[in-house]
């Protein structure tokens, strides 16, 4: 039997395997927020990786972002090495989860298998794809004991929430060394026929304006901020918005709406705080003094940070230059530069080359509209031989009834395995 068709046979015999383990990382409820049983699915994890000859790790992010003794952010690295010197390929998967919402019709952490798809919070982002890289590990180990390099397989915490607790505490420890890894994939649910090079670039930050509370029966004594807020709306529809829509890119940003500049308005209070749902009576009577708004700003390769904040910050003295007593202050929360390795990186022509021997097409090369943890290994581990592949429906993600497809993690396994037995060269 040719050695593909070895592989192919060894990962179809392992088909329920894959079910099961898929099925088991639903039916444990990572939520994020707050962070759930993370140290429940990594020691799951490493139980199973252990028995197939893993070297493993479990490790706390300990002092960073949202880590604390209730709810500490755990994650696992698991290593095998092989008999000879080589380069070292990781998969790396997330596997924390965003919350249930509403709308299912499904058990969201059932993990039900019906008519080939798998149901469940997390099925396709992205524990569908961490199934399927330990399947594609461990189905070439079983063909190809004798190889030259490493494999590593992590699962990390916190990447819906900015991956501060996961990725990003890891490329602080080295893990993402270019010494110690050469290749990253990370099987996030881009489509099983694509490759992932990257992703835009995002900063948020909260913009408040100011004005002077009264009483609500006597406005003129005061000063409302959510009018002063209100013009800042008014001048975004007018202008900024505008502004960005004319803004485009060479990077092939899927969907083609994502290929222009984008702000989203994520939040918006002012005035007294809302009070709980079972409070019966009336809010007091006062003018707001306060109102604040978070922005989601996604930029483009072509753009460069500190102009996309100055953009922001003009329009706002353009508003304080016109209206009499407007006054606001900008507080910056987070930011990611975009990244987009290249196309004829090591780890992209491997990837392009399996999935054309699997299924038969040349893969279309794409850039994510929001981030990812690449842009950690990218920017604090300096690797940039980096990218996501892996099964799933990117649209599912976070919607009611989310599934994966039995079949796509199959073929995506097939394309992970061919690339080990490209780039760790088995004899």
């Amino acid at each position: 039997m040719p050695f593909t068709a070895k592989l192919n046979a060894e990962i179809e015999r392992r088909r329920d395997d894959l079910i099961a383990l898929t099925q088991d990382l639903i039916r444990i409820p990572t939520l994020n927020p707050p962070g759930q049983k993370y140290r429940e699915i990594c020691t799951f994890l490493g139980e199973r990786l252990a028995k197939s000859g893993f070297t493993i790790e479990l490790i706390r992010a300990e002092g960073a972002i949202a880590d604390s003794d209730e709810f500490p952010r755990w994650n696992l690295v698991a290593r095998h090495e092989g008999p000879r010197k080589g380069d070292c390929v990781h998969f790396n998967s997330h596997h924390d989860v965003v919350e249930v919402g509403h709308g299912w019709t499904r058990d969201p952490f059932g993990g039900e298998l019906d008519d080939g798809k798998i149901y469940g919070r997390g099925a396709c982002d992205m524990k569908g794809g961490l199934a399927t890289s330990i399947i594609a590990a461990e189905a070439f180990l079983a063909i190809c004991p004798d190889y030259a390099g490493a494999i590593e397989i992590s699962a990390t915490a916190d990447e819906e929430s900015g991956g501060y607790g996961g990725v990003a505490y890891l490329a602080e420890k080295c893990y993402f060394n270019p010494v110690r890894v050469q290749h990253v994939i990370i099987p996030e649910p881009l489509n099983k026929d694509r490759i992932c090079l990257g992703h835009r670039g995002v900063w948020w930050a909260e913009i408040e304006t100011k004005g002077r509370i009264a009483h609500g029966s006597m406005p003129f004594l005061g000063d409302c901020a959510v009018r002063h807020m209100g013009a800042v709306l008014e001048e975004m529809e007018a202008n900024l918005f505008p502004l960005l829509a004319s803004k485009r890119t060479d990077m092939p940003v899927v969907p083609d709406g994502a290929k222009q500049s984008t702000l989203n308005i994520n939040s918006i209070h002012g005035g007294a705080a809302e009070q709980p749902a079972e409070y019966t009576g009336l809010p007091a009577p006062c003018v707001p003094d306060r109102c604040r708004i978070i922005i989601d700003r996604r930029f483009l390769i072509e753009e460069e940070i500190d102009d996309v904040k100055a953009e922001v910050a003009a329009m706002l003295e353009k508003i304080k230059s016109e209206r009499p007593d407007f006054e606001y202050e900008i507080r910056d929360l987070f930011e990611v530069i975009p990244t987009m390795t290249a196309e004829d990186a090591p780890i992209v022509t491997t990837v392009a080359k399996a999935i054309k021997q699997v299924m038969d097409i040349n893969p279309e090369f794409v850039v994510s509209p929001g981030t990812y943890d690449q842009k950690h290994i990218d920017r604090i581990g300096r690797l940039k031989n980096c990218i996501a592949y892996g099964p799933g429906v990117l649209d599912l993600a976070h919607q009611p009834d989310e599934w994966i497809g039995v079949q796509d993690m199959i073929d995506s396994a097939n394309v992970m395995a061919l690339t080990l037995v490209d780039l760790l060269k088995p004899s």
